[in-house]
């Protein structure tokens, strides 16, 4: 063994003699996807271990050819003619099969090894996404990016095209991808998704972690059958260094320290709150089309601003002068949760949670499709609109944190807008539609299409949220909301035969326990270090030099909140505003048209408990 050491030894030292040819290439590349914490000194030359062996490309899928990566020709020293593998001959060698290239996605983590002069002068779009082959699992950011990618070039083609996807070796990042692609383009069970990599690439994907991490990412249990691939012959020969070890490229997809991350998709034991962010980025494109599909949906005009202002229907406090609507028109009542605003965009490649700040990030949910005659549906929502707030529940038992989204409304089923139905259909359409499906899913999981889903391992719950006559709303005050496992400040007051109102809507009524109503500044600390509260007036900062503002019981000082938007609620003993918490989910103050009405009804009427319900009853 000693001596086979040293014979290998003194072969790679004359292979890599000073003599040698040294190719320059372009310095590695970094972006958001990864941070190169540890670098390496390593031949930029030399090409990648186990890549003269590797097989070139798999089968088709689709219009995806999975593919190991090409080297430049400055590699040609490096590569016996037979082993050669440029994009010259990656073209030529699909045009012999009859397919014309379109897209290359290069997910390696390095730009030495081509340059992409070749593909421009076929006209042959290339897309980089840097994804970090060691350690770790691809980021679902990247992920979301190659979805985008594909399903868009996919979409807009005239003549069919095909997608070549590489990283170093063409296996486990670029299965990885492909498979996330399948799972939600696709009907389909993480199992049946890397079946069809497998045969296409063989042996497939061969890290278990990134199997794991797919399993864990669509909330699927995985089946015992599953077996991982073990590693391939050419890479566990890869090339060895001057004491005979294998060595690990700077790019390499295999070995080297812990274990992949799996991705963090679910709970943990950490204190939940309503600041968390939940979900993950998606490309800039996707998200002007989302937004563009929620303006039309709720037959909005996009104006000289765009499409980037939140369009969800705001409620209006109630006061003196709309207190009559109650007595008016006909109104259900349901308690004012606590939570987060979100709406929620489900199609069939994800679903989206839209904050207050108008920008989309995607969870991985489900949500079936009714089935025309009951039973479990084959589909899955796509583009179905809804509206609602996510709260945090705390159990009484046990102590434990879930979130759970509420939804109040419905705004679009399956690409097609119901904003102009009256609320009560609405409501009903969201029970019958989406939350009843889902239920009969999850209680028949065994009898549907992928019964290995494991509903429990979502990010939250989903329910509708209820709604009760005006006549109940003493007993949902006394004894509804006293037993909630989220916390409520008040009621929300909701027209039964009601349009959806984008934005403001006055006939949509919120009242609030005056000791909890509060106020939306935005704080900061002018050049002579005063403290300001600002509000919004005509799409303009107002400076109200009146008020003033405590931070009681923080331990932070006033200036690390400056620049923020910050909740207050009023103290009228001290007649100050009183900090309650930093608004992560708002960009901008109230408006001061918002906070004049308040003031009448918070500060001025001092409308009390027992002359609100006094006056809701009346019908």
């Amino acid at each position: 063994m000693f001596l086979e050491r040293e014979e290998r030894r003194k072969r790679l030292r004359r292979d890599r003699s000073d003599d040698r040819p040294v190719h320059v290439s372009q310095p590695p590349v970094y972006d958001h996807f990864y941070q190169n914490r540890n670098p390496r000194s390593y031949d930029k030359s030399r090409i990648p271990p186990g890549w003269l062996d590797c097989p070139s490309v798999g089968q088709e899928i689709g219009c995806i050819i999975p593919s190991k990566v090409p080297l430049g020709e400055s590699y040609n020293d490096c590569v016996p003619p037979g082993k050669r593998y440029s994009f010259k001959q990656v073209i030529h060698q699909q045009r012999v099969l009859g397919r014309k290239l379109g897209l290359v996605i290069d997910l390696t983590n390095t730009s030495r090894y081509y340059q992409t002069t070749d593909l421009k002068r076929e006209g042959i779009k290339h897309v980089k996404i840097q994804c970090k082959g060691r350690d770790s699992v691809p980021e679902n950011v990247a992920v979301n990016t190659f979805v985008y990618e594909v399903s868009q070039f996919l979409l807009r083609q005239k003549s069919k095209k095909y997608i070549l996807v590489h990283c170093t070796h063409g296996h486990n990042r670029t299965g990885y991808m492909i498979i996330h692609y399948l799972m939600r383009s696709q009907s389909m069970s993480v199992t049946q998704a890397i079946k069809i990599f497998n045969e296409a690439r063989p042996p497939g994907i061969y890290k278990p972690d990134y199997i794991d991490a797919l399993y864990a990412f669509y909330h699927e249990r995985r089946p015992e059958m599953v077996v991982c691939p073990s590693t391939p012959e050419w890479k566990r020969s890869s090339d060895l260094d001057l004491n005979g070890d294998a060595v690990a490229d700077d790019d390499d997809d295999d070995g080297g320290g812990g274990p992949a991350a799996l991705p963090e998709n679910h709970e943990t034991d950490a204190v939940l709150t309503n600041d968390d962010i939940l979900g993950d980025e998606i490309p800039r494109d996707q998200l002007e089309s989302m937004r563009s599909f929620c303006y039309q949906t709720l037959k909005l005009n996009l104006g000289v601003r765009g499409h980037a202002q939140f369009p969800g229907s705001h409620p209006v406090s109630l006061n003196r002068d709309n207190l009559q609507l109650l007595r008016q028109r006909y109104y259900y009542a349901t308690w004012k949760a606590d939570g987060t605003r979100y709406m929620m965009l489900i199609t069939v490649d994800g679903c989206y949670l839209i904050d207050r700040s108008f920008n989309f990030r995607r969870v991985q949910m489900r949500f079936p499709a009714r089935h025309p005659n009951e039973g479990i549906g084959e589909r899955t929502h796509h583009f179905t609109l809804l509206d609602g707030e996510m709260v945090i529940d705390t159990l009484p038992d046990s102590q434990k944190q879930e979130r759970r989204y509420l939804i109040y409304d419905m705004m679009a089923i399956n690409t097609v807008s119901i904003v102009e139905r009256p609320f009560y259909e609405r409501w009903k359409m969201l029970e019958k539609e989406v939350i009843e499906p889902r239920n009969y899913e999850r209680q028949n999981i065994y009898q549907s299409r992928n019964p290995y889903y494991r509903y429990d391992l979502e990010p939250f719950r989903v329910r509708r949220k209820d709604f009760w006559l005006l006549s109940t709303v003493n007993k949902v005050l006394k004894e509804f909301i006293p037993r909630l496992s989220h916390e409520a400040d008040g009621l929300i007051f909701q027209g039964w035969d009601d349009p959806y109102v984008p934005r403001t809507h006055e006939g949509l009524l919120k009242w609030k326990y005056a000791r909890l109503n509060s106020v939306d500044f935005l704080f900061e600390i002018s050049s002579d270090d005063r403290p300001q509260l600002y509000l919004f007036e005509r799409g303009k900062r107002k400076l109200m030099d009146r008020d003033t503002v405590e931070f009681r019981d923080v331990s932070d000082p006033p200036s690390s909140f400056s620049g923020k938007i910050i909740e207050c609620s009023w103290d009228p003993d001290q007649q100050v505003w009183v900090y309650m918490r930093i608004r992560t989910d708002k960009s901008t103050p109230n408006d001061f048209n918002t906070f004049k009405k308040l003031l009448e009804i918070s500060v001025l009427d001092g409308l009390g408990v027992l002359w609100f319900l006094m006056a809701a009853a009346v019908q």
